[in-house]
């Protein structure tokens, strides 16, 4: 993840637990009492099905945009040797008119296939965001039942046992609740 799509995340999760309240007295046995829990946020979103859907989507769009970029760079080779080859029978005017429209062609080509490669990560980071927001709920339930009042991003703890991360048990019940997600239309995506 991107350290800007990992603020956000981060933000996103603060967000979601400080509009969340005080928490309600323990109601599951075996759930570690404690007012602080840890989470491994990457963990969180990269083990749970919503996560690898996410993921799974993403590589395939980016092994697309792979192919496509292999095929116009054959493409473009192709073309600049054509030009090259043309050079020597054209005046030299003609030739840097071609090779002016040639570069810039390959400049808007860069452009629009960095835009596409941006798209992507920027899908990628709202499909966190997204997760969070679905996931938040699940998230609250698991305060609640541990008497916590906040969740921590364990990487950011020093020191803690690890009674207090609910990983695990978070990705089990967010699984149990949204499963992929592939059928979820969470607010702001279309």
């Amino acid at each position: 993840m991107t350290a800007a799509g990992r603020r956000v995340f981060l933000a996103a999760l603060a967000a979601v637990f400080v509009s969340a309240g005080a928490p309600a007295p323990a109601q599951q046995l075996g759930l570690t009492q404690s007012p602080i829990l840890t989470v491994e946020s990457d963990r969180l979103y990269g083990q749970s099905a919503f996560g690898q859907r996410v993921a799974r989507e993403i590589e395939a769009e980016s092994a697309v945009l792979a192919a496509e970029n292999r095929r116009i760079e054959a493409e473009l080779i192709a073309e600049e040797r054509d030009l090259t080859d043309r050079r020597s029978q054209m005046d030299a005017q003609a030739f840097r008119t071609l090779a002016d429209a040639f570069d810039e062609k390959v400049r808007e080509i860069r452009r629009t296939q960095d835009a596409k490669a941006r798209d992507l990560a920027r899908k990628r980071d709202a499909d966190r965001v997204a997760f969070l927001q679905v996931a938040a709920p699940v998230l609250e339930q698991l305060m609640r039942e541990a008497g916590a009042s906040i969740i921590l991003e364990r990487a950011s703890v020093l020191l803690s046992a690890n009674e207090t991360d609910i990983t695990d048990l978070a990705i089990e019940r967010i699984n149990d609740a949204i499963g992929d997600g592939a059928n979820l239309t969470p607010e702001g995506q279309d």
